[in-house]
């Protein structure tokens, strides 16, 4: 092996060819029949369940896991993807000990959920695995829907349209289409190429013409798409990343977080990725996690995560904070940077502590170095290229009611539109109650 974790600067190949199988195998493997029938057995069927109100797409918990209990995996899938068509996806990287698992009543019993994660990937890898798919389209309708963007939004919102009898035309600017299922989720959580396993299998709905490599305002705008189409629907992500606003933010090996994670994802052979032997990433939410605990498992020598505020202000649920800490991520919080030092390339990042005012946030005058030969920055995205003439509100599209837009015949949803709250499942059920108000709308003009 040429490089190992003590190589100076930023190589790839820093592990032997085991070490990589090992660290990006399966993070949660998936339940066996036996341990998903005792995993069911724990749940208590509530009439009322707090669980299907903490599930942004409020799937009947209570029912799919008696299905599973009752020996009907396949019927418990497709309660699941009545509601929620990437329930596959989500049973993946749904952060459920802050959703349904944190509201399940076992919790105050025993501060022990349900698995409830588990039991739904249980159920939809059963049933995406049969040849077919669960659902049949509904008689032509002759209209057409534009679909811009084909992360989680875009297709939930693809599907029910396609499933209500509509064809609907899918524009995505990247080779492939999944969005941040595809690109911007750590590699160990959605191993085998699941996201792509995934959009073939939703695909057999029919009535989906995806097209990759186009984007909105390079390729086409959204006149033309109006004028097209009977609606469209705008779920475009948000591509630009935000600033550290920190002298030195220019040099060298100082990325992008997301860039990291898509090149990561897009590895044929992970022993290819460089990664630094001293890293610092800048931020406190999913995407910083994953960008550190990645970077660690690269071969990293030392990974730090540094957050200006404090711990429960993080983005990362605890769950995600504790995975960090158990692969070796240090994590600092109530930080900020004030400057990259380095000559050409990063060598250390100077950060400022920290503290809570009335007015906000302020620095104080005690400071730190951390040394760094690669600086990941995952301090949040902004939204880039909005179509001329649609309202925004802050830095996102403005939307009322399922994704209407201030635009007649044009919907918006998912991290692009105003309401979300950035997790694939709240994307989800944004795509999915927009197509139905597109549906509705559709119809009622005759």
């Amino acid at each position: 092996m040429a490089n190992s974790p003590l190589t100076p600067g930023v190589v790839p190949g820093r592990l032997q060819p085991d070490d990589y199988t090992r660290n990006f195998a399966d993070k949660a493997p998936p339940l066996t029949a036996h341990e998903a029938a005792v995993a069911a057995d724990r749940c208590y069927f509530c009439h009322d369940a707090p669980c299907v109100t903490a599930c942004p797409t409020a799937i009947d918990i209570p029912l799919f896991i008696r299905e599973i209990a009752t020996g009907a995996p396949a019927a418990a899938a497709r309660t699941i993807f009545e509601q929620n068509i990437l329930g596959g996806m989500c049973a993946r990287v749904c952060p459920t000990e802050q959703l349904c698992e944190e509201a399940c009543v076992r919790m105050t019993a025993e501060a022990r959920p349900v698995e409830i994660g588990r039991l739904q990937r249980f159920a939809t890898d059963t049933l995406m695995t049969r040849e077919g798919h669960p659902f049949m389209r509904a008689a032509p309708t002759g209209r057409r829907i534009a679909v811009v963007g084909a992360g989680p939004a875009g297709l939930a919102c693809a599907h029910r349209l396609a499933m209500k009898g509509h064809e609907v035309q899918l524009f995505d600017a990247r080779p492939k289409a999944g969005g941040l299922n595809e690109y911007g989720i750590a590699a160990y959580k959605t191993v085998n190429d699941y996201a792509q396993a995934e959009v073939a299998w939703l695909m057999g709905i029919g009535g989906i013409a995806v097209t990759n490599g186009k984007a909105l305002g390079r390729d086409m705008t959204l006149d033309d798409l109006r004028a097209g189409h009977d609606a469209v629907f705008l779920a475009i992500g948000l591509g630009g990343v935000n600033a550290l606003r920190a002298e030195g933010e220019e040099k060298a090996q100082v990325v992008d977080a997301v860039d990291f994670i898509a090149r990561l994802r897009q590895a044929e052979d992970l022993s290819t990725i460089p990664v630094g032997r001293h890293v610092v990433v800048i931020g406190g939410g999913m995407t910083a996690v994953d960008a550190a605990v990645q970077s660690k498992l690269l071969g990293a020598e030392s990974v730090t995560m540094v957050y200006r505020r404090g711990r429960a202000a993080m983005g990362a649920s605890e769950e995600e904070q504790h995975l960090a800490s158990s692969k070796g991520v240090r994590i600092v919080t109530g930080a900020a940077p004030l400057r990259l030092l380095g000559d050409g390339a990063v060598e250390a990042v100077e950060f400022a502590y920290t503290r809570e005012t009335e007015t906000g946030l302020e620095l104080t005058d005690e400071t730190f170095r951390i040394r760094a030969d690669q600086v990941f920055k995952a301090i949040g995205q902004k939204l880039e290229g909005a179509p001329e003439g649609i309202a925004l509100s802050g830095r996102k599209i403005a939307v009322t009611g399922p994704g209407r837009t201030s635009m007649s015949g044009v919907w918006a949803g998912g991290d692009c539109a105003t309401g979300g709250d950035d997790l694939t499942v709240t994307a989800v059920a944004e795509g999915r109650d927009a197509a139905e108000d597109i549906h509705a709308t559709l119809m009622a003009e005759g």
